[in-house]
């Protein structure tokens, strides 16, 4: 009766009978297309091809196309998919996860849904977890793709852009997660739409998909480089602002707390740092470091902004008068202060561009994945990347023997038991694997087996090449591997000789890992394809897990017994009672990555609505009007400002205005107060944007047409691009700080949404402000050139492939050497400029 109501209400196993129909399907086929040519079924792409651009979906053509490639794997690889592996091909086809026990053959199941999807031509992702694993596939499965006429591409890290381009337009790609994300990234920094190398994401197939979209999942890709400051622009900056005099050579408006330099101040700064144009776009730095030491001196007050404590610059919170330390003003602001109060100036790293993995694999079409454990995590997968979890069966019943979990009082008892079991499989020529969940584990268990006389080979995660020869070579005959729990996935061991004789191969766990899922891995590698096997998890009271977990009252009753470290306990209520403290780990894990995932949406959006912006901007031919929309909102933001619907006209600040416009927009004596009084805020914002259109005309009538639209160009990229990385790195710093509030009674999510939003719209405006400000002030010269805002490095987290990712990635500057160009644009070497 039990039998029955589980068949009735499994959903897994009403999806595999689902997928039997269409295996039959499959299966029917077969002996028809045995019987033509090589030469007639590769024909067969170009017919399915065909059909899927008159109309035909991909659904109605996978039973042939399954079909085809089944046959087309015997004919190249030697190998014929079995009925499980087609189910799991359906499975990756329709968007979710097959669950495929080790040694079931993933990487041929792939191959299936992989040719099938490219038919489209849009592009398929194959995505491994290290560049080995790519190589290797690429090579091996890429013979069969290229029988059936279809192109394989291998995204490596080494490659150039042009090659990158090359790689990424054949109709299969294999790469890294970290490259693949590094890349998006890459494109959404570039000058240039042809220099970017990703098409539109379409469909991947991610193999160990647990390991890339979970574990993973908390550390982000950053693209990093040194901030472009120079300390010796601030003091000059600053020796300068000292100079100036308030409303003579610069305006400042308590309302908004702008400061702007007057036509006096801007002939002061001309002559000073003996420029022609302050406003032309070489001197976009010296702009910079002007104004943010006017910020610092006019509308930055000691001991009501900030104080100076121990040597620093600490900002205080506006709101609640409280010292933030470790925070720091974006943009400058806060090197102009420190050079204001005659302090060392720090020069930060900064964020270029960022994105979690998360985030960029939800951004696929369609997204797929392979792994031997991912049950257990169902609940993540579906809530956040939207795919099932389907438990593929195995293609012959499993034969391992999986024993109960042997307790241990200490972890030195635990140990002398392992080794003791280790070497009496050994002495038998049984191989073993033996797994553990730290680095040092592993290390302590080598000195034990070198003290026995016992030859073993360690493997960790920093050679790839190296650790797929041991995994390879660890299934024969008295073989002894010791492993971090994660190292050698991907790569299958086979039994040596005689080796199923002796009871194949035995894995030995020295401790539970938090999750469950990493040791159904360990246990996954012994038993493939129905051969016998053995495992046996070793645990102790001492152990991390069970000391978390409530393990003193266990302790207390082995020492009651009077047991010593030589006895264990094999108890399936203990083993239960451990189960059920990995599921508390692993919901408090899941917990973390989705806040983790919360926050990162509020940067998502951001990061959608800027990147999608740029790209129009790449790819527009005229970008007019949107200046002029950018002009025309800053006209409106400002005259808001001073003459705000509460006020009688009287008490507007039309003085403001004026100083306004003509310091960013107009030249001075273009626009006067008189012309503004007597009128409503609509008509004073049409007045001032009627005479800076008319003065737009102009300019577009002294320049050829491309020119002008390309200085537009530059002039927006460059705004977007240099804002946006301080945003980022504004971001940074709210969420670093921002759990503090939870002790205020105030939810850090919710207040990090709502400062992130204001800083957004405060970005945009400054965005709008930039552009505005130099297409009406900016002169333009022929050798007008797009450059890159800084260059960046890609830092990749847990590089070492350590078992704990990391909180946060080492973030690496970037240096320039004495002889490269200036950063600035003067055209002149770095040493012979703000290197002096």
């Amino acid at each position: 009766m039990l039998g029955m109501l589980k068949k009735v209400f499994d959903g897994n196993q009403r999806q595999l009978n689902k997928y039997q129909k269409i295996v039959d399907q499959v299966e029917a086929l077969g002996p028809d297309l045995q019987r033509i040519s090589d030469e007639e079924l590769r024909l067969k792409t170009a017919e399915f091809k065909g059909r899927v651009e008159a109309g035909e979906s991909l659904d109605a053509i996978l039973p042939e196309a399954f079909a085809v490639v089944r046959e087309a794997a015997v004919r190249v690889l030697g190998m014929r998919p079995f009925p499980v592996q087609i189910m799991g091909a359906v499975a990756l086809h329709e968007g979710n996860i097959a669950e495929m026990k080790t040694g079931e053959g993933k990487t041929l199941t792939s191959t299936l849904p992989v040719y099938l999807n490219a038919l489209s031509g849009k592009g398929v992702h194959i995505v491994t977890v290290n560049e080995y694993l790519a190589t290797r596939d690429a090579t091996e499965m890429g013979k069969l793709y290229e029988f059936l006429g279809l192109t394989v591409g291998l995204n490596l890290n080494g490659l150039t852009r042009e090659q990158k381009i090359e790689e990424y337009a054949k109709d299969i790609t294999y790469s890294t997660n970290n490259e693949l994300g590094f890349d998006y990234l890459r494109d959404n920094m570039v000058l240039y739409k042809e220099q970017m190398v990703q098409r539109p994401l379409n469909y991947a197939v991610i193999d160990e998909v647990d390991s890339i979209l979970i574990d993973e999942a908390r550390t982000p890709l950053i693209i990093s480089g040194s901030a472009r400051k120079s300390t010796g622009f601030y003091l000059q900056a600053n020796g300068f602002v000292r100079t100036l005099k308030a409303e003579e050579d610069y305006n400042y408006d308590v309302k908004t707390k702008a400061v702007q330099l007057t036509e006096e101040g801007i002939t002061k700064a001309e002559k000073t740092f003996n420029l022609e144009n302050l406003f032309d776009l070489n001197n976009v730095t010296v702009l910079h470091h002007i104004n943010q030491a006017l910020k610092a001196h006019a509308s930055m007050h000691r001991d009501t902004d900030y104080v100076v404590q121990d040597e620093e610059v600490v900002i205080v919170d506006s709101f609640t008068g409280r010292l933030m330390k470790g925070r720091r003003y974006s943009d400058g602001l806060h090197q102009a202060i420190e050079a204001k109060e005659g302090l060392e100036i720090q020069n930060e790293s900064m964020t270029l561009a960022t994105i979690t993995f998360q985030n960029y694999f939800r951004m696929y079409e369609k997204l797929s994945g392979m792994t031997g454990t991912a049950k257990t995590e169902e609940e993540e997968f579906r809530n956040i990347y939207n795919m099932n979890v389907v438990a593929i069966p195995t293609n012959l019943p499993i034969a391992r023997d999986d024993r109960p979990d042997l307790i241990f009082k200490s972890i030195d008892g635990k140990f002398r038991a392992v080794v003791e079991h280790i070497a009496e499989l050994h002495h038998k020529g049984q191989p073993v694997l033996i797994g553990t969940v730290a680095v040092e584990t592993s290390e302590l268990i080598a000195k034990y087996l070198t003290k026995k006389g016992i030859k073993h080979n360690v493997l960790n995660a920093k050679n790839h090449e190296r650790e797929a020869e041991i995994i390879a070579g660890a299934g024969q005959r008295g073989a002894v591997t010791i492993a971090t729990n994660m190292a050698g996935r991907g790569t299958d061991i086979k039994l040596g000789e005689g080796v199923k004789d002796l009871g194949g191969l035995a894995v030995v766990g020295t401790e539970r890992h938090e999750s469950r899922r990493i040791d159904n891995q360990l246990r996954g590698r012994s038993g493939r394809q129905g051969d016998p096997g053995l495992t046996q998890f070793y645990l102790s009271m001492e152990d991390e897990l069970m000391r978390r977990f409530g393990s003193d009252n266990m302790r207390t009753m082995m020492e009651r017994l009077g047991m010593d470290d030589s006895q264990p306990i094999e108890s399936k209520i203990v083993s239960r009672a451990v189960e059920s403290a990995q599921k508390r780990v692993e919901g408090n894990n899941f917990d973390s990555r989705k806040q983790l995932l919360q926050y990162d949406d509020v940067l998502r959006q951001q990061r959608e609505v800027i990147y999608n912006q740029r790209y129009d901007v790449l790819a527009s031919d005229d970008l007019r009007e949107v200046v002029e929309g950018m002009i025309k909102s800053t006209i409106d933001r400002n005259v808001q400002a001073h003459c705000p619907s509460n006020e009688e006209p009287e008490e507007w600040n039309v003085k403001a205005i004026v100083d306004f416009t003509e310091a960013n927009l107009l030249s001075e004596g273009e626009l006067s107060e008189n012309e503004l009084r007597g009128i409503e805020a609509e008509e004073i914002s049409e007045l001032i944007f009627g005479k800076v259109k008319a003065k737009y005309d102009e300019k577009e009538a002294q320049l050829e047409p491309e020119q002008m639209r390309e200085f537009e160009k530059v002039i927006v990229l460059r705004a977007v691009d240099s804002k946006w990385m301080d945003h980022i790195d504004a971001m940074d710093q709210l969420r670093q700080g921002i759990h503090l509030r939870a002790y205020g009674q105030i939810d850090p999510l919710r207040e990090y949404q709502m400062e992130g939003f204001a800083m957004f719209e405060a970005m945009i405006a400054s965005i709008e402000e930039d552009v505005a400000k130099y297409v009406m002030k900016a002169q333009i010269r022929n050798n007008l050139e797009r450059q890159e805002v800084a260059k960046g490095q890609a830092v990749i987290p847990n590089a070492e492939g350590s078992e704990k990712p990391k909180k946060k990635p080492v973030v690496k500057d970037v240096t320039i050497g004495r002889n490269d160009p200036c950063y600035c644009g003067s055209g002149k070497k770095y040493k012979q400029c703000c290197g002096q």
